[in-house]
């Protein structure tokens, strides 16, 4: 019986941080033995040619971007199984049909400066809020070097171990998706696995803080070990360390996340009455993480 296996599929518009996107995703697909599909989505003519130039100069545009892309990314990872389409539909609306249908969609961002070409502002967000699998932004300066440890000369290099991987983890109720994503990628690459649980102590008197702070310490270790138990078993070799501190999760996980070589973060599946939603923290690492930045759907 044939098995159908789902691509990494990865959104261009010709941007700079589109083609970067592209790359880190070929090299994805690679380690994961999964074909790569590179879409080009917008509201475009579908028809024949059109006696209007301006008509026929978007559907031309597109084509140009997939072929330039695909013959680049042919020639950089020959033993990759490749296809593109051009979409002729709103970029939200088909993006979200495309990645839904993947392993996971793949999308280039500015760093800090929000998104650019198809992906900015409202596009982006129904994008990054609506999927219901994996999303991972590439910030356009992001190199294969990026994804490794210097070497012993402080110099970079792709030929050195993989950098770690990062999550974030609610120990109080753990998102199995996102553990999944985290562990399976940090086992792909034989890189560690960071897991960032942040804590906040309530307020109390003075006089009962410190004992409270020490058995709240004590309880955040516990409960973050207890979370990663059955994913230990799962993933053996995979080394892991564990980070229990106080503090507001968006920070904790920028600061973890400075030397990290991926981020994942979890996001909420909500009813659809309360509209989409990514949260806080997802929110501040798509804005302010130079790493690549998945954010994983969860129930």
């Amino acid at each position: 019986m044939r098995v159908l296996l789902r691509p990494v599929v990865v959104g261009l518009d010709g941007s700079r941080e589109s083609l970067t996107a592209a790359d880190w995703a070929a090299r994805e697909a690679l380690r994961r033995g999964l074909p790569l599909r590179l879409v080009y989505a917008a509201e475009v003519p579908a028809g024949g040619e059109s006696e209007l130039p301006e008509l026929s100069v978007p559907r031309h545009w597109a084509r140009r971007i997939l072929r330039d892309a695909l013959a680049e990314i042919n020639e950089r990872y020959p033993k990759l199984y490749l296809s593109a389409e051009q979409i002729p539909r709103p970029a939200a609306e088909s993006l979200l049909a495309a990645g839904d249908a993947g392993e996971m969609l793949v999308l280039g961002s500015r760093a800090f400066s929000g998104f650019g070409g198809f992906l900015a502002g409202s596009v982006a967000l129904q994008t990054v809020t609506r999927a219901e699998r994996p999303v991972v932004l590439v910030r356009a300066d992001h190199t294969v070097e990026d994804e490794h440890v210097l070497d012993a000369g402080g110099r970079r290099s792709a030929d050195t171990p993989y950098r770690a991987v990062v999550v974030g983890v609610d120990a109080v109720r753990p998102a199995e998706q996102v553990l999944a994503f985290a562990f399976e990628n940090a086992a792909l690459r034989g890189a560690s696995l960071r897991a960032v649980y942040a804590w906040r102590l309530p307020l109390m008197r003075a006089t009962a803080e410190a004992g409270a702070h020490r058995e709240a310490e004590d309880a955040a270790r516990q409960a973050l070990s207890s979370a990663l138990a059955p994913w230990r078993e799962k993933f053996p070799a995979v080394e892991i360390v564990e980070q229990a501190e106080e503090g507001h999760p968006a920070q904790r996980l920028l600061c973890a996340a400075q030397d990290a070589g991926l981020l994942a973060v979890g996001r909420r599946i909500r009813p659809a009455r309360l509209g989409p939603h990514t949260g806080p923290v997802a929110h501040a690492v798509m804005h302010h993480v130079r790493c690549p930045v998945a954010i994983v759907p969860h129930e």
